[in-house]
């Protein structure tokens, strides 16, 4: 017989009275899951994303009869969680449940099965209840996603850092190995201890000796590449590995059907810094630098650097210990991707850094740079001065300067050079922002402590407008503030940097909630982090201020069509759970 959620609340409403406890209802997050506790769990622990998690349940739309129950069929339901094995609702809501939890969830269409609903049995914009008791779960990570690599882990790591794309790892392993013959041609870092088996408990590899790689190189095989990046310092791991995660061209010594089981250890790894975000512009540090400051945008630093070929051919080299080489950072005084390296250095500071060729420029002779090569880079930073600080200009100063750096950044913008662009922007705001001398007494210790507690904002931010302008002053200065705002949220759109783009966007919506452009790029933003009711919102109070936009009418066209799409993936999602429940 089929068993009711009402039912199922009503009895355990009645357990729970009887052992004195108290039921709790709250909200998780904010599109209207609603979760009523029926039984509290036994620990603090609550499953992460990839975890395997067993639970029983049953479901109904509500004011509906029972639609199915695992308790019925006396079979556990499992899957992984935040995979998208199951509607979104269920992934946030087993999310905050702990071992031997049993709560009633209600889920509102959007997290369920959207306007289309599943016919038959669900019809369009259904809210879902369901009973759900978290029986268990096995920490696994599915690195892949498909399956294909899975890690289950032996021992917890230190800290909470994990190695990037392209930092460099030290490791032990048989000089047979495939990766030893990798080692004998680059020169890297890698420490890693493993052994791999056969499905049959055949030993095909282990490590013993010293070996070192780089992590984006894939030298050893592909799931070893991949699943350090998820590891912590000291971790151990052992890895079901499918073949084709775990063979290499020659076959990694496995059959075409045989699958690996390996044990992983990460000793240490040596982070290499991906300046550009986009692998095409890499810095090693050889000898760290002084202090906590580096230059920014304008900077006159002084610096000593040989530049090489990849055959190691002396192409360029500039400055001495006695005449350094002295230049204005983001002047294009020298290429793109080198004077974004020098920015990340102290002073002091001596690093290796290699540049694409995308990152070139005029300054060299592009035709002994073959397409796919690049160039390497010895850079020691001597020194470097910044310009004049902000607090020591007058108030006109500021002006004349914030309108300079915008338009400096306009005509980067327009040449397609949004990276650049973006900085100016950033610096003309900072310009704008900072306040009087005597206040910025204040700042300048502020500025030396959020160093030392690594903050990412520059402490002045805060400031809006100095004390001593004038209000046609702050006028002009709020006009150009929030223009610097919309110009930058538009660099961070094209730099695929959407989250920022949002941020920047409020802070237009802040002071200007009329704000047309703003809403629209902020809905743009949320489009792409597919938060599709906040773009919705947007766009809708865009076009209440301005029903005739061009772009915002398309914009919204577009917004619908990708919410259909969602619904439909989430139908999609509800066949696939009631297949493997059948």
């Amino acid at each position: 017989m089929a068993m009711s959620i009402s039912s199922s609340k009503s009895h355990l409403n009645n357990e729970t009275k009887t052992k004195n406890f108290e039921i709790l209802e709250r909200e998780i997050g904010n599109q209207g899951l609603k979760k009523q506790i029926l039984k509290r769990g036994t620990s603090w622990q609550t499953p992460f994303p990839g975890d395997e998690v067993e639970v029983h349940f049953s479901g109904h739309v509500e004011g509906g009869p029972c639609l199915d129950s695992s308790r019925d069929k006396e079979t556990p339901f499992r899957f992984k969680l935040g995979q998208g094995e199951v509607i979104k609702g269920w992934d946030e809501g087993v999310a905050t449940m702990k071992k031997g939890e049993r709560a009633i969830f209600i889920i509102p269409p959007s997290l369920a099965y959207g306007e289309a609903g599943s016919p038959p049995l669900i019809p369009p914009n259904s809210t879902m209840v369901f009973d759900i008791e978290l029986l268990s779960w096995s920490t696994i990570r599915d690195i892949t996603g498909d399956g294909g690599i899975l890690k289950k882990i032996i021992k917890e790591g230190e800290g909470w850092a994990t190695p990037r794309d392209n930092d460099e790892v030290f490791g032990n392993m048989n000089r047979n190995s495939l990766a030893f013959f990798f080692l004998t041609l680059f020169d890297v870092n890698f420490d890693v201890k493993y052994e791999a088996w056969l499905e049959n408990g055949t030993l095909v590899s282990e490590s013993k000796e010293g070996v070192e790689f780089r992590i984006s190189d894939g030298y050893l095989c592909p799931a070893i590449s991949k699943a350090v990046k998820t590891m912590r310092k000291g971790e151990k791991a052992e890895l079901a590995v499918k073949f084709s995660y775990g063979c290499t061209e020659d076959g990694y010594g496995t059959s075409s059907n045989s699958n690996l089981t390996i044990q992983l250890e990460l000793l240490w790894w040596k982070s290499i810094i991906n300046i550009t975000g986009d692998g095409k512009v890499f810095k090693k540090i050889i000898k760290a630098g002084e202090g906590f400051d580096r230059p920014s945008e304008g900077s006159l630093v002084k610096v000593i650097y040989i530049a090489r070929l990849e055959d190691g051919t002396i192409f360029e080299r500039k400055g001495s210990e006695e005449e350094p080489f002295e230049l204005l950072t983001l002047e294009e005084n020298i290429n793109e991707g080198l004077d974004r390296a020098i920015m990340t250095m102290k002073k002091g500071e001596q690093a290796m850094v290699t540049v694409g060729r995308e990152y070139l420029s005029s300054h060299e002779v592009l035709e002994v740079v073959s397409e796919n090569s690049v160039l390497y880079y010895e850079v020691q930073l001597i020194d470097f001065t910044k310009d004049k600080p902000f607090w020591k200009m007058d108030t006109q100063e500021k002006i004349e300067a914030c309108e300079r750096k915008k338009h400096d950044g306009n005509l980067l913008f327009r040449a397609g050079k949004y990276w650049r662009a973006s900085k100016k922007y950033e610096k003309a705001r900072d310009i704008i922002s900072y306040n009087s001398f005597k206040v910025n007494v204040a700042v300048d210790f502020f500025f030396k402590l959020k160093h030392l507690l690594n903050f990412r904002t520059q402490a002045a931010k805060s400031i809006e407008f100095d004390h001593s302008f004038t209000d046609d002053e702050k006028h002009i200065a709020n006009g150009l503030r929030l223009s610097c705002y919309l110009n930058n949220a538009a660099c961070k759109l094209k730099l695929e940097e959407h989250s920022e783009a949002s941020r920047l966007c409020t802070k237009v919506i802040e002071l200007d909630p009329s704000n047309v452009k703003a809403l629209f790029r902020r809905s743009q933003a949320y489009m792409k982090t597919s938060e599709l009711d906040k773009a919705e919102a947007d766009m809708k109070r865009a076009l209440a201020i301005d029903p005739d936009n061009r772009d915002v009418k398309l914009g919204y066209k577009e917004l619908k069509e990708k919410q259909r799409e969602y619904a439909k993936y989430q139908a999609e999602i509800f066949s696939t759970m009631v297949s493997k429940m059948g």
